[in-house]
C-alpha cells in the first residue's frame, strides 16, 4: 500500500470512529433529556405519551391526601387554569406544602393521572424555579385574556 492510500485509511477510520462517538453521545443526551410542561400544556395533550417530563405549578389548595399507613400522597398542580392530579409514593420534601410551587417528574398514565417519580419543592419563600415562574405568568396572562373577552 502506498503512502497516501495509507493515509486515506486513516482518516477515513478516524472520521468513522468520530461519527459513532457522536451518534453515541446524542443518544445518551436524547435519552437523559427532561422536558417541562405546564398543566394547561398537559391538559392540551402536548406533553409526550410514555416518556418521563417533569410538570410543574402550585400545589393547589386542599388537595393533598395522604394515605393511612402509606407513603402514598394524592395531589393537584395548578396554573391557576387547569390542574393534573399527581399520585407519588414516597416521602414528600420538607417544604412542600399547599399553595407553594412544586416540580413533578415522571410519567403521563392512561387513567390520566400523572405517575410522579420525584417531587420537588421550592427551598425558600422567594425562590420557584424559573421554568413553574414563567408557566404561572403566562397562564395568568392568558387567563386574564380570556377573562376580558
Amino acid at each position: 500500500m502506498k503512502a497516501r492510500h495509507k493515509r486515506i485509511a486513516i482518516i477515513v477510520a478516524g472520521l468513522v470512529a468520530l461519527g459513532i462517538a457522536a451518534a453515541l453521545v446524542l443518544n445518551a443526551f436524547r435519552s437523559n433529556l427532561v422536558f417541562f410542561y405546564t398543566p394547561t400544556q398537559v391538559s392540551k395533550g402536548e406533553a409526550p405519551k410514555g416518556t418521563s417530563f417533569r410538570i410543574g405549578g402550585l400545589v393547589e389548595q386542599g388537595s393533598l391526601k395522604r394515605a393511612e399507613n402509606s407513603l402514598d400522597a394524592h395531589f393537584f398542580v395548578t396554573d391557576t387554569v387547569q390542574r393534573i392530579e399527581v399520585v407519588y409514593s414516597g416521602i414528600l420534601p420538607d417544604l412542600f406544602k399547599e399553595g407553594k410551587g412544586v416540580v413533578a417528574q415522571g410519567k403521563l398514565g392512561a387513567d390520566g393521572l400523572f405517575h410522579a417519580d420525584q417531587v420537588l419543592a421550592k427551598h425558600d419563600e422567594n425562590y420557584m424555579p424559573p421554568e413553574a415562574a414563567d408557566a404561572l405568568k403566562q397562564a395568568q396572562k392568558a387567563q386574564k385574556t380570556l377573562e376580558a373577552k
